[in-house]
């Protein structure tokens, strides 16, 4: 009865609608709930975003109703939502997103590296990637242009793993865009470099794999995502994943709303 409730409403029952749709797994976007170390102050705060009731000036303008411009404070463009503001606003994007999104790379790199025997800081967020690593029969690129023969607007993924031993290439690119569109975002990483796969395994003569590393900005996690996670080298954590989108997304929530 009391899950029916908050499916009915019409604000605070969009999280519940979208996470059980068919391309969601439910298990996966709630398990960061099961001890992955966030503080209660954090998960409450989470939870809060998700169902929408957080004080943001379109909350005030069309729920409290209280007269506030429902405008964003920091773009002035859209309504000031909590979608908007973890995930669709263009100047934010510019730095905070930027952050959000490279600390996922760090970790992923940390974990590649690892597995590769190079020596890196016991943490990973004290690992600073560098452009262009090698190692024993692996190079691994950090957002660095690839020039092909023709050109290809996407070329530059996040990270680029080529195992020599292996005869593989790894394309990664990761993201965490609006819940709502992890779907849509899983297949725009797969439809953009699949060109650039194209000419990759013609150059290099490896077999080339594009693996989408896409994690809602408030925790929604697609179907089919720890089958994409199961390619990368050290075996990185979706949960580790999920949690650090979940850490950065409050940091940008916070630090928007106190402005």
């Amino acid at each position: 009865m009391l899950e029916e409730n908050w499916k009915s409403k019409p604000l605070h029952g969009k999280y519940p609608e979208r996470f059980s749709q068919a391309d969601i797994d439910p298990n996966l976007t709630h398990q960061w709930l099961q001890g992955t170390g966030l503080k209660a102050e954090t998960e409450g705060f989470i939870i809060a975003a998700q169902d929408q009731s957080l004080p943001t000036r379109n909350y005030k303008a069309n729920i409290v109703k209280d007269g506030s411009d429902p405008s964003c404070r920091i773009c002035g463009k859209f309504p000031e939502t909590v979608d908007h503001i973890v995930a669709g606003c263009p100047i934010l994007a510019e730095k905070e997103y930027l952050i959000r999104h490279d600390r996922l790379g760090q970790y992923i790199h940390w974990k590649a590296c690892k597995r590769y025997n190079i020596k890196v800081p016991e943490q990973w967020y004290k690992h600073k990637p560098a452009d262009v690593i090698n190692g024993e029969n692996v190079t691994i690129l950090w957002n660095f242009d690839i020039q092909t023969d023709r050109t290809i607007n996407a070329n530059r993924p996040d990270i680029v793993i080529k195992d020599y031993a292996e005869r593989t290439c790894l394309l990664i690119d990761m993201t965490c865009p609006q819940d709502t569109n992890v779907s849509k975002k899983e297949y725009k990483k797969l439809s953009n470099y699949k060109d650039l796969q194209i000419e990759v395994t013609k150059m290099w003569g490896l077999d080339t794999t594009i693996v989408p590393v896409v994690i809602g900005a408030l925790g929604m996690i697609k179907k089919g995502t720890k089958k994409h996670l199961e390619k990368l080298p050290g075996n990185p954590s979706l949960a580790e994943l999920q949690k650090i989108t979940l850490m950065g997304t409050s940091h940008i929530l916070r630090k928007t709303l106190s402005i």
